[in-house]
């Protein structure tokens, strides 16, 4: 039996994060945004807080999700962080553009936090006028369930309000508000800010939230600091290696856009690969590289050495004592991504054993999709349809590898480490298809969204949503939505403003 479900009024929030103290977060009041229109409602993401799916057609509703009126028991702050972005520090940052409400209990246990991104200027905004446009709202409001739906830890987002408010970027837009949800919106950041104002003593209470609210089983513990500091990077390994065998590019690896629970945080230029190159820079912004495909599992790296350094007061009072404990700690993200990747590479050409050579298999396969740029989950989706105890080219999945002759060499060493382990057609095509999308938010289908929504349609919001909802089921009615980009579409710029 389902658990009872709320109006918005009546749900319990509880603000333990505020509890923290003022110089943790400023409180700001939201600002009322014109012209505001519901254009979509996540019923799956309201019954994580036992919201009432009526909810949505409740004119109140609105009227707290624009900004325009405060929930009430809603304690609204902007919290402070700092952050390496593209490997410099930046002193100050903090949520320019977002507010969080409060926690709310989840029925089956747990909390979920509610955040309002676009809710106007708040002292961390750095003279920016604290909106987000539809453009970007619309990408974030889709990825982050498209994420989960792929089952890779991500925010969630419970609505998406638009609005009538001019907002100027590069041209004039129109603004818009995403309700966000995630167990806890602690970033690196939140710990850099303090360790670099030499700011040490806010380190322990902010890390005691944390661990008590999120890592309960470690609050015994008397290293649970060095515990809960182990946990974050393997957690982040892993969800690196998520991220490479689903080929999502993120775009802005900073600090502070990275999850102390090790979600998928904050989705700007982001970009599902399409076709593979290992080198592949989703946001145009980054010049350099640094945040390319390839290099992700190493900025992840990077980005917990910083947060182990900024966490060095916690692990030891002598400091050499203190840099011996980090290191050790980081020495765990090496092992938890090479495991983590290996074993989802591995089900994702469908080899249920581990045996030697298959590291080898694997590099070969997406090297010779590197090599002619052939769609990424068009080529691993097909791949199921091989059959090992054929001989000859592999019809149906041949097709859609452009270097042919390097990948035939790969499929006769391919089926011969298939038939090594005695696999079975039918059972292992259902397992390749259950970790193999059929469908991901294309860069071009998302923009195709945004370009129907500013035009006064927003039905394709809906439709994206309940496709991506089901991203491993055939759909055949919406096979058009699982076809490489056409042609025009195939360069889509995304920049740090998306």
């Amino acid at each position: 039996m389902p658990p009872p479900t709320l109006p918005l009024h009546e749900l319990s929030l509880d603000h333990a994060y505020a509890g923290l103290g003022d110089s943790y977060h400023a409180r700001v009041s939201p600002s009322p945004l014109p012209g505001a229109r519901l254009l979509h409602f996540n019923t799956e993401a309201a019954t994580l807080i036992g919201l009432d799916p009526a909810a949505a057609d409740d004119p109140r509703f609105l009227e707290v999700m624009a900004g325009n009126a405060e929930l009430p028991g809603g304690d609204y702050l902007a919290s402070l962080y700092a952050g390496h972005q593209f490997g410099q520090w930046v002193p100050q940052l903090g949520d320019g553009r977002a507010l969080l409400v409060g926690a709310v209990g989840a029925p089956r246990g747990g909390s979920w936090e509610l955040q309002l991104k676009g809710a106007g200027p708040t002292p961390f905004s750095r003279f920016a006028d604290g909106r987000a446009v539809l453009r970007s709202s619309i990408r974030e409001y889709l990825c982050s369930e498209a994420m989960h739906h792929l089952g890779i830890p991500t925010t969630r987002a419970l609505c998406l309000v638009g609005s009538t408010e001019p907002v100027r970027r590069e041209t004039i837009e129109t603004a818009a508000v995403v309700c966000r949800m995630a167990p806890s919106f602690v970033r690196f950041g939140h710990f850099e800010v303090f360790y670099y104002r030499n700011q040490h003593s806010r380190l322990q209470p902010l890390a005691d939230h944390v661990i008590q609210r999120h890592f309960p089983e470690l609050w015994q513990r008397p290293d649970r600091y060095r515990a809960w500091l182990t946990e974050v990077c393997e957690r982040t390994a892993r969800l690196m290696a998520a991220w490479q065998t689903v080929g999502f590019c993120h775009g802005v690896m900073n600090t502070d856009n990275m999850s102390i629970l090790g979600l998928t945080l904050d989705y700007g230029p982001y970009g599902f690969l399409d076709g593979f190159d290992a080198g592949h820079i989703c946001n145009h912004s980054d010049e350099g590289g640094r945040y390319a495909y390839d290099q992700q599992p190493r900025i992840g790296h990077w980005n917990v050495s910083r947060l182990v350094q900024a966490t060095l007061p916690l692990l030891h009072e002598e400091p050499e004592a203190a840099v011996e404990i980090g290191t050790a700690i980081l020495e765990a993200y090496g092992p938890a991504y090479g495991q983590e990747v290996v074993q989802r590479w591995r089900a994702k050409i469908g080899l249920r054993e581990h045996r030697d050579g298959d590291e080898q298999l694997i590099n070969r396969f997406l090297s010779l999709l590197h090599q002619g740029r052939s769609d990424f989950t068009r080529s691993f989706r097909h791949l199921s349809r091989l059959r090992a105890g054929d001989q000859g080219p592999a019809a149906g999945v041949r097709e859609e590898i452009h270097a042919q002759e390097a990948f035939d060499a790969w499929v006769t060493d391919y089926r011969a480490r298939l038939r090594a382990e005695q696999s079975d057609d039918a059972s292992r095509a259902a397992a390749m298809d259950a970790v193999n999308p059929k469908y991901v938010l294309r860069n071009h289908l998302a923009q195709r969204c945004i370009e129907q929504a500013e035009a006064g349609d927003f039905g394709e919001i809906d439709r994206l949503m309940r496709l991506l909802a089901r991203p491993f089921d055939e759909q055949p009615e919406s096979g058009a939505y699982a076809a490489e980009p056409p042609p025009e579409a195939r360069h889509i710029s995304v920049s740090c403003s998306s």
